[in-house]
């Protein structure tokens, strides 16, 4: 089954992994601390403002996972105070679902060490929950948060489990891990 592409978040983890028909040449790299997706070297050019995108980066004493451009403003609320329901609410309904030929949701998720929200806006609505276990959502198919199965005991393992998932067409994959501090990894693919 295609979802696109999809958060997975829990008190003390967080998940986010590309998967794309259309624009499978991008990977994650790490720049200061933050992971962003971008195009790979021999991806072909494009005007899409939808395809390069700081993915997983901290906000306060949280980190923030997400599909596009909401999760620096969403951080940046975090940095200034914000609860992580209030910033999730907040950034997702001024930005609004992505305005492309699949009116794609944007899905985004805060973790801290005990605590974790994830949070969705499409078309036809805004759902901002806490969650106390693993949970999904994702742009297509998956839309509405669920319990996910999440079995990793790191952050390296995290990103391949969710890469390695059998949803279809995965392109990319990032994790992060927040206790005393906080651990990011990526896998790209092979």
């Amino acid at each position: 089954m295609y979802v696109g592409r999809f958060v997975v978040v829990g008190p003390g983890i967080g998940a986010y992994r590309v998967s794309s028909r259309s624009f499978p040449n991008r990977q994650v790299v790490e720049r200061d601390g933050t992971l962003t997706v971008g195009p790979t070297p021999d991806a072909p050019e494009t005007d899409n403002p939808y395809i390069a995108y700081n993915c997983v980066r901290e906000g306060g004493d949280y980190v923030v996972v997400g599909n596009g451009s909401q999760v620096d403003p969403i951080a940046e609320k975090l940095d200034m105070g914000y609860t992580p329901r209030d910033a999730l609410a907040e950034i997702l309904l001024a930005l609004d679902y992505e305005k492309d030929d699949y009116n794609t949701p944007r899905i985004a998720g805060v973790v801290g060490a005990d605590t974790a929200f994830i949070g969705i806006v499409r078309k036809d609505a805004l759902l901002v929950e806490e969650v106390e276990e693993p949970t999904l959502v994702a742009t297509y198919e998956e839309d509405t948060p669920r319990a996910f199965d999440l079995s990793a005991d790191s952050t390296a393992d995290a990103a391949r489990e969710l890469y390695d998932h059998e949803f279809e067409h995965a392109v990319c994959a990032a994790a992060a891990t927040v206790d005393e501090s906080v651990e990011t990894a990526f896998y790209n693919g092979e």
